[in-house]
């Protein structure tokens, strides 16, 4: 594949470019065009890596505010303190170090965008502050007696964490989730659109202004491994490869170890390992050797599983129960008192199975024998690894 630079005396300020070859993608663009259009808060969700930026981008530079700043503030880059102070800003003597008064980020960005990124790092405090904001527009900076200001800002939040989640865990406010998401857009990891990899090898070399031709044994191989940085972290190798490579012909040879021997199980097989994963949890799970909310619930909240692993859990206990979730806490590890509770849990991460499809003898993968009464009385090792070492 060959990749041309920008031609001479092209102009380089442009709006933001979305790669959009899967239909993931162009679904995601057209949505963002029709957010743009209006003035509605956004939320947008996505592992990190994604390009959670390039869409707050994109939906500012299409709406009638492109002429106006966006002002972008990492959340999670700040403590408490300094982030009110940079949000709202400062009176001159207000703490230690505030020799000036300072004009907060929401007041630069009037009548403009705001992008508040990782917002899931925020404190409880700091949430109950940008509520307020969000309720009236009014600032009031650190240390001032009364408002100093009324704005009129759009607010772009981002974040790689589960807010519902947060939720649940009273970490984040589920007034301010709601206040955030008017629209939520969801970027799909890298792996989810490899489709795609090809175009954005040759978008970002393009940027680097150096000719480059990768031989079909390297894209392969970018299309085979996993990029757990996602979109980031294939833009950083391809300019790697172009400041350091002394050929203008890209190989498999130059790829890093981790890329080179990535092979097809690493990308085809999705369902067939899903499947492995639910099916070794499923039997830790009845053996006692691991619990459902010592184990299971941390490795969702933490995203080490996707909510088709936990569905897959449960499907394997709904078939062995005959569609029965009481009977299937035994088998989960979980105590009968905790039945409500779990069935909040299903709802409000919307993993919840429809029973009525292993009423009648649904296709059952196999039959799983229930553990003993006393296992319900074992208190499991919150140490233990999950493999049960």
């Amino acid at each position: 594949m060959h990749v041309a630079g920008p031609s001479p005396g092209e102009n380089s300020v442009s709006k933001p470019v979305l790669v959009c070859t899967s239909p993931a993608m162009e679904a995601l663009r057209a949505l963002a065009l029709r957010v743009a259009a209006g003035s509605a808060k956004v939320l947008i969700t996505g592992e990190s890596g994604v390009g959670k930026d390039l869409i707050a981008r994109f939906i500012h530079a299409y709406s009638p505010r492109a002429a106006r700043p966006l002002v972008a503030v990492n959340c999670g880059a700040v403590s408490e303190t300094l982030l009110e102070s940079e949000l709202f800003g400062h009176v001159r003597g207000s703490f230690t170090g505030a020799y000036r008064d300072k004009i907060g980020k929401l007041e630069l960005a009037n009548h403009g965008t705001v992008f508040l990124d990782e917002v899931g790092e925020m404190s409880l405090r700091m949430q109950v502050m940008l509520l307020r904001f969000l309720e009236n527009g009014e600032i009031q900076r650190v240390g001032a007696d009364g408002t100093s200001a009324r704005v009129d800002v759009r607010v772009i939040a981002a974040t790689n964490q589960d807010l519902p989640a947060l939720v649940a865990a009273g970490r984040f406010r589920d007034d301010l989730l709601y206040r955030l998401k008017v629209a939520h857009l969801h970027v799909p990891p890298l792996r989810e659109r490899r489709e795609e990899i090809r175009a954005l090898v040759g978008h970002t070399a393009a940027g680097t202004g150096r000719r480059l031709d990768f031989e079909d044994g390297a894209l392969a191989a970018l299309e085979r491994y996993r990029w757990p940085g996602n979109v980031r972290e294939l833009q950083n190798l391809v300019e790697s490869l172009a400041c350091t490579s002394a050929s203008d012909v890209i190989t498999i040879d130059q790829l890093p170890p981790a890329v080179r021997s990535s092979d097809a199980t690493q990308m085809v097989p999705a369902r067939e390992r899903r499947r492995q994963i639910a099916d070794d949890l499923f039997d830790r799970l009845v053996s006692g050797q691991i619990a459902f909310w010592e184990h299971i619930h941390p490795l969702f909240l933490n995203r080490d599983l996707t909510r088709h692993d936990l569905r897959e859990i449960l499907r394997r206990g709904l078939h062995a129960t005959h569609g029965n979730y009481r009977a299937s806490l035994r088998l989960l590890g979980i105590h009968a008192d905790d039945y409500k509770k779990f069935l909040n849990f299903l709802a409000t991460h919307d993993c919840s199975v429809d029973y009525r499809a292993y009423r009648n003898g649904g296709p059952e993968p196999r039959t799983v024998p229930p553990p003993p009464l006393e296992f319900l009385s074992r208190r499991s090792d919150p140490d233990r690894q999950i493999d049960g070492r």
